[in-house]
């Protein structure tokens, strides 16, 4: 037997596939799961860094606002505003605007007009407030602060250096382009006038390529902890979806201010003003990244607040901790695979034992045992094919004994069966002379009536002797049959055109049931005419008082079928197995010889085929023959139809 066909191979390749599979399946979980688990992280921590940014960045406009406030309170500004030296006021106004690191610094009247700009002293007068963080001031007379867009007109009025730095150059020109801001207004109250608003302090700071905000926040944030030499995380700030100011720098060292926001946040965030989070391409690398709108005093959104950590450290993190999974799970899929191997053998190893024992007895080694007794059912399975090889020798011996005796009895019988034909032979001629001259005596007329009965007598029982004789000799002899093409239904309807005159079939319903377009058979007629005619005088003489007498036919498988039925007295359980037995007989002695049955069976066999018996006391006996159907190429063709 193939090794590929063994219960160790089955089990063991079963087992190995069902262990990949269920390992391979854990670790597609897991490392999906690892993998969602760090992002998810990573993407929680950009979360929570977009609040942590967004407090600093409102932690510088409140510093204006403090300033500005501050300045307002200690009366450090001249009120009414025109009684200040220029000089002075410069002096002031300059300091407050180096304290505040402001890019912007003017007073106001009351209605937003530019009474001083510090920055640019010699433009002034003109109305400032459109502003949205001054209208905001103006409308509420209080004190606020925001973030707002600087047309680029009023940025050349404060200088044409802050109007430089709103522009991005674009195909290597410069393209005008507003500013964003970040600032606060203040008023300023005359106290001797019963609290009445003079004025406002207004100071701004140009978020247009500058960096001090971004720079805090990634010091705040990330430490400037840098992966591979470069910064892991960055902070950026857009107005509207230009890249204005930005931690992150190009690989000359510049800042990478000027590029766009991506597609998918634009559309996200500015148009449907909505906070983003997710991995997104950063100029020249992959981020986690979150953004989140910056609006105007009005409520408008004119740009965003974006932060993002560097993808690839986390990458390395995860492939790192998938590489370590893999190897404990291939380590541990191989630890378990050589261990089930073993296991298996030695849990298996009992069936080889098995094997090899049955494959000696197979061989003739009846003395072969398995001799193992593992623990479980193993053992016991052991224990049973042990006892199932001593049973098997037992009846073998058993066999051995009685097929001895059989050979012994059947060379008895084959001896006395010769004697008996020999004996037969010397016998049957004599038997012929007396029983001619016996004939050849009862002619004589001078014999008294008591010589003709015992003449009767003798002729009898000399004629009772020769059929013994003839049937004795008919069932030694052994003589070809000729074969040839057998119609059955034909040879049935001769036998029983032969047998209804016969005075004990006087009292027996016949009926036929022969099947139509039967299948021939290859035999010899005598014979088979000898078996059908023999069987019929059976019945017959098994119903004295009468009864119903069944012959059918019928073809099944390739076989000829024929089933001889009656309703006599039926035979005795304890004789069924002797009936095809020579010289038994159930008849009253003179009535059989107990050769018939035996001599039709013994036909029958020669025909390759068989005959069966099924009888019950008092209701009757079938016999049923089977004889194998001719072939097509079979020699003769049946006799034609009396």
């Amino acid at each position: 037997m193939s090794w590929k066909r063994t219960i160790w191979f089955r089990l063991t390749v079963g087992f190995i596939a069902i262990i990949l599979l269920a390992n391979a399946g854990l670790a597609l979980l897991t490392l999906f799961g690892i993998s969602e688990v760090i992002i998810e992280e990573v993407q929680t921590r950009v979360r929570l860094d977009l609040n942590s940014a967004r407090n600093v960045f409102r932690r510088h406009i409140s510093g204006f606002c403090l300033l500005l406030r501050g300045t307002s309170a200690r009366r450090s500004v001249p009120i009414p505003l025109e009684s200040w030296d220029p000089d002075d006021l410069h002096r002031l106004l300059q300091n407050i605007r180096q304290t505040g690191e402001l890019d912007m610094l003017s007073l106001l009247d009351q209605d937003g007009r530019v009474v001083y700009r510090e920055h640019n002293p010699g433009q002034k007068g003109d109305d400032i407030s459109h502003n949205p963080i001054i209208a905001r001031a103006l409308r509420e007379r209080a004190c606020f602060r925001g973030t707002a867009i600087v047309p680029y007109a009023e940025l050349m009025e404060e200088g044409a250096d802050l109007a430089r730095r709103a522009s991005f150059e674009e195909a290597h020109s410069p393209v005008p382009r507003d500013g964003m801001i970040v600032g606060s207004a203040v008023p300023l109250v005359d106290l001797q006038k019963g609290r009445e608003i003079s004025g406002y302090l207004y100071g701004a700071r140009l978020l247009n390529r500058s960096y001090e905000i971004v720079d805090e926040i990634k010091q705040d944030l990330y430490q400037n902890e840098t992966y591979q030499g470069k910064d892991i995380g960055a902070v950026t700030i857009f107005q509207g979806d230009l890249r204005i100011s930005t931690s992150m720098k190009r690989d000359d060292g510049s800042r990478a201010v000027g590029t766009l926001l991506s597609a998918a946040v634009h559309d996200k965030m500015l148009e449907r003003d909505k906070i983003w989070a997710g991995r997104a391409y950063v100029v020249d690398d992959w981020y986690i990244t979150a953004y989140e709108p910056i609006r105007d005093p009005a409520g408008k959104v004119i740009g965003a607040l974006g932060i993002g950590v560097l993808e690839a450290p986390f990458i390395y993190t995860r492939r790192l901790a998938v590489g370590i999974f893999i190897g404990a799970v291939a380590l541990t899929t191989i630890a378990i695979l050589v261990l089930l191997v073993l296991a298996t053998r030695i849990v298996l190893r009992p069936i080889g034992r098995i094997l090899s024992m049955s494959n000696r007895v197979v061989a003739g080694d009846l003395s072969a045992r398995v001799k193992m007794r593992p623990p479980g059912e193993m053992g016991l399975l052991c224990r049973a094919i042990d006892k199932m090889a001593d049973a098997v020798a037992q009846r073998e011996e058993a066999l051995k004994q009685a097929t001895r005796r059989q050979i012994g009895q059947s060379e008895k019988l084959a001896s006395v069966g010769r004697m008996a034909a020999g004996i037969a032979h010397e016998i049957n001629n004599p038997l012929t002379g007396l029983l001619t001259f016996e004939h050849l005596l009862q002619d004589e007329e001078d014999l008294s009536p008591k010589g003709k009965d015992y003449l009767d007598i003798m002729c009898k029982e000399t004629t009772r002797m020769r059929e013994i004789i003839g049937g004795l000799l008919d069932f030694a002899h052994e003589s070809s049959p000729e074969m040839k093409r057998l119609d059955i239904n034909q040879l049935i309807r001769q036998g029983l055109k032969l047998l209804r005159s016969h005075k004990g079939f006087e009292n027996i319903a016949i009926e036929e049931r022969l099947a139509k377009n039967l299948p021939a058979v290859q035999g010899d007629t005598n014979q088979c005419q000898q078996v059908l005619v023999n069987l019929l005088l059976n019945a017959c003489e098994a119903m004295p008082k009468g009864g119903t007498l069944s012959i059918s036919t019928a073809a099944e498988d390739g076989k000829v079928l024929i089933a001889i039925s009656d309703t006599g007295c039926g035979i005795e359980d304890d004789h069924l197995e002797l009936i095809f037995d020579p010289f038994f007989t159930t008849k009253p002695v003179g009535k059989g010889t107990g050769l018939g049955l035996s001599v039709s069976y013994g036909i029958v066999r020669q025909h390759d085929g068989t005959m069966e018996v099924l009888s019950k006391k008092g209701e009757g006996t079938t016999f049923t023959i089977t004889l194998p159907a001719a072939s097509e190429s079979s020699p003769g063709r049946p006799p034609e139809e009396v």
